[in-house]
């Protein structure tokens, strides 16, 4: 029979260096070494299942295939404690055999103990342990909930010690762990840890939106948020302030780092834990973000400027960071010095020069910037221009010839500059660095596996304001469905639509005279800027989202 580990390494869910560390702690603890992987976060549950069924070739009942749970009777002789603790599904009875579904099915001492208790043939399928607690959860409810009390009983939220108990015990744990490995498998951005007065509320972000994933029990709440806490590290006796902390993980094969941030609610500590995978670095491609072929000339013009200043916008979320690595990933060479000020430093870049804001010990923005300056550098990048001080120290960076990389928090391009205006920087400063400023936001790809096609709606046409005679005919779109492969969203990751405002001569002389924010944007569209909710169109399209998508995330426009 083949070996577990070489069935994984033959699919490429693991490496040789993953399969000797598992060999390690198996000689440890005893455990299987398909537990270890799964523990240890290389693998996910599906992996496991996949390959022992290649490996064993017994059957196996896992997602879609998993039974309804409608359509199984509970079994009166065996009790709920009894078969959580052992891993057991009962699926069917007869007057013979008793069939089951078992995380491990050659588990022959259990097995045993089954034909003895009911004195019947015993037949075991494979399944996954998740799927199997969760489904006995619902078949035996009552009995489950009775279960709960008994090992929580009260428990005081004040006493530490019992939540540091609670916090180690192995379902507490399990819980985290899988929480996490699902949240890294369905690629969300942020897991969500909600506690309300009735209900423990947890959710992802998924390609922007918030889904719910699972309700655990209310009385687990302490227990889980204290868990979370320890591993970020966080003092667990302080509830009355936020915290912040992160936690290092290797999480499907992947270093996965989690920003984990708390705030007090009234029904407890709400926890955020935001997914940054040190992996992904390797994506930040600026050819690969969503640039229109004429909007990435231009920008590439402009980053290859030696000196002046150069904004991102969008709101939190737009994927202004992406963009600004990436950016600094085309321009990171050894003949240049970049040195950065960000709050937090969220990916690590080899070559670059990374400074963490630290407000407690007086390192901001300004004061971080300031002191870059001496160091030399040949690009800056500015986390974020927040206040007047901040901006006029990169205006003298650029001025001293760096060229300078930053964000600002505006609907539109063009908006950067009466935003820099109304913080009280001075016009003839804005006209002399600034070179351009691009808009962004993320809209979500439909699934290619289940979009259907559509002709676009009068609605469409009015709220894209198109002038349907550059058309030969209405093109046709896609709208989205929905399908597992999507997790039913009808969406499968996000690209970038973007506004890129050049700054000319003509902009240079308008600033000095401090116009709005729609005088501007009448001389760029004149002058041929294409607007987020236009470059939107064009995605659209040519099928890459939809116009619900679209407009949802340029309401504004």
């Amino acid at each position: 029979m083949k070996k577990l580990g070489e069935i994984l390494i033959d699919k490429g869910k693991v490496d040789k260096t993953d399969i000797d560390r598992a060999l390690i702690l198996q000689k440890e603890s005893g455990q299987k070494i398909g537990k270890i992987l799964l523990s240890l976060g290389y693998i996910t549950e599906k992996d496991l299942i996949e390959s022992l069924v290649e490996q064993t070739g017994v059957e196996a009942y896992y997602g879609d295939s998993f039974p309804d749970i409608e359509e199984v009777e509970k079994i009166e002789d065996l009790s709920y404690e009894f078969l959580k603790n052992k891993v057991i599904f009962p699926l069917k009875k007869t007057d013979s055999v008793l069939e089951v579904i078992m995380d491990d099915p050659f588990d022959f001492e259990t097995i045993a103990a089954l034909e003895t208790m009911l004195n019947l043939d015993v037949k075991a399928y494979l399944g996954a342990e998740s799927e199997i607690l969760d489904n006995l959860k619902k078949l035996y409810e009552e009995e489950q909930a009775i279960d709960e009390a008994n090992v929580l009983g009260e428990i005081d939220e004040d006493n530490i010690e019992q939540l540091k108990d609670l916090a180690s015990e192995a379902p507490v744990i399990r819980l985290v762990n899988q929480m996490i490995s699902k949240a890294v498998e369905m690629k969300a951005s942020d897991i969500h840890v909600e506690p309300f007065e009735k209900v423990l509320r947890i959710r992802f972000r998924i390609d922007g939106v918030l889904h719910d994933v699972e309700k655990p029990p209310r009385s687990l709440a302490p227990a889980v948020i204290s868990r979370i806490k320890i591993m970020s590290k966080l003092d667990i006796a302080e509830k009355r302030v936020p915290q912040d902390g992160r936690i290092n993980l290797r999480v499907l094969g992947k270093e996965i780092d989690l920003r984990v941030s708390t705030v007090p609610t009234l029904h407890g500590e709400s926890v955020v834990m935001r997914i940054l995978d040190k992996g992904s670095i390797k994506l930040f491609d600026l050819g690969k973000l969503g640039f229109p072929s004429d909007t990435y000339k231009q920008f590439e013009t402009l980053i290859k400027k030696p000196h002046g200043i150069i904004l991102v916008t969008g709101p939190t979320g737009s994927g202004k960071t992406t963009t600004l690595y990436a950016v600094l990933n085309r321009l990171n060479s050894p003949e240049k010095k970049i040195i950065t000020v960000e709050d937090p430093v969220e990916y690590q870049l080899d070559g670059v020069n990374q400074i963490h804001v630290n407000q407690q010990v007086g390192l901001t923005f300004a004061s971080g910037l300031r002191t870059i300056l001496r160091q030399d550098p040949d690009i800056i990048l500015v986390g974020e221009i927040r206040d007047k001080e901040t901006a006029e120290i990169a205006i003298q960076a650029s001025l001293t010839g760096h060229l300078v990389l930053s964000t600002l928090h505006t609907n539109d391009a063009c908006g950067a500059v009466t935003r820099l205006l109304d913080m009280g920087v001075e016009d003839y400063l804005i006209s002399s660095t600034l070179i351009g400023v691009l808009a962004q936001r993320l809209v979500r790809v439909v699934c290619k596996n289940c979009r259907k096609k559509i002709k676009l709606t009068k609605e469409h046409i009015r709220d894209f304001d198109i002038d349907v005679s550059r058309f030969d005919k209405i093109p046709e779109v896609y709208t989205a469905e929905g399908c597992k492969e999507c997790n039913f969203t009808g969406y499968v990751g996000r690209i970038a639509i973007f506004e890129l405002f050049m700054i000319d001569e003509n902009v240079r002389r308008m600033v000095l005279e401090k116009p709005d924010t729609p005088k501007l944007k009448s001389y760029a569209k004149k002058m041929g800027m294409r607007s987020l909710r236009e470059d939107g169109f064009l995605k659209v399209i040519q099928g890459i989202t939809t116009p619900e998508e679209v407009l949802r995330v340029t309401q504004e426009e």
